[in-house]
């Protein structure tokens, strides 16, 4: 069996007395696309923020290739530019054009020459749909643009996971399917993804592995056949009440 990519080993996270993740543990293997669920406030995104060391867990590990990247002495950004992270609010840079976007971080933080940069930058905006905008800068986008050129500039960075932090919740109705539909791409090409998310049908449909959250915890994991159709955490079947039949 191929080993893991990422090892989240007992991790927890405190803000003060107000304690946010407890005892966090799971695996994430090579073209494995695992999602997080579960209700607001339980912890989904602090999870995330952890392990691409945005927060500093209060305990435990987060591996990567067998290295606790956690630990003090690790080179953050380095380590960022192998497990990319796409934000709810996009978080680009208003004053860039989308390809100075998306060649930015190639340059600074992979030293990529120019032109290399940019060729790579194309690829990866044609992938998603915004080759036509390359000399546009984010206020002229939609939302579903803009994250579409936020997915295309965490791909530039060749990284070996991708991490999606509500990747739509910010979106209106009608462009969640056109950022979805991205994604749902990235994962037939086999690319390992780690995804917060409350769209259901993704979680069901395109993710092998759901891991679903409750204060702070871990109530349930499994296969989404697994946990969709027979959950068997009172909590976990509570949640998923309210999206039957949707």
């Amino acid at each position: 069996m191929t080993g893991p990519i990422l090892e989240v080993r007992h991790l927890s996270k405190s803000f003060g007395a107000n304690v946010v993740l407890r005892d966090i543990d799971f695996t994430v293997r090579p073209g494995d696309v695992t999602t997080i669920i579960g209700p607001s406030g339980s912890g989904k995104s602090t999870l995330l923020r952890c392990i691409n060391l945005l927060e500093t867990p209060t305990s435990g590990e987060v591996v990567f290739h067998g290295d606790n990247v956690a630990a003090r002495g690790v080179n953050p950004t380095v380590y960022r530019s192998k497990v990319g992270m796409v934000f709810q609010s996009f978080n680009l840079f208003n004053n860039m054009t989308v390809l100075d976007n998306c060649t930015v971080g190639q340059r600074k933080v992979l030293k990529r020459e120019a032109e290399a940069a940019r060729q790579n930058a194309m690829q990866y905006l044609e992938q998603v749909g915004m080759a036509p905008y390359i000399n546009a800068r984010p206020r002229q986008l939609s939302g579903g643009q803009k994250q579409r050129v936020a997915i295309a500039r965490a791909l530039a960075m060749d990284p070996e996971v991708l991490l999606f932090d509500e990747p739509t919740s910010a979106l209106d109705p009608e462009m969640v399917g056109e950022v979805l539909t991205v994604m749902q791409d990235l994962a037939r090409r086999g690319m390992t993804m780690l995804v917060v998310t409350h769209e259901m049908a993704f979680a069901r449909e395109v993710s092998n592995h759901v891991v679903f959250m409750a204060d702070g915890v871990i109530a349930e994991e499994g296969a989404p056949a697994q946990l969709f159709d027979a959950p068997q955490n009172p909590r976990t079947r509570e949640f998923l009440s309210r999206f039957r039949g949707a």
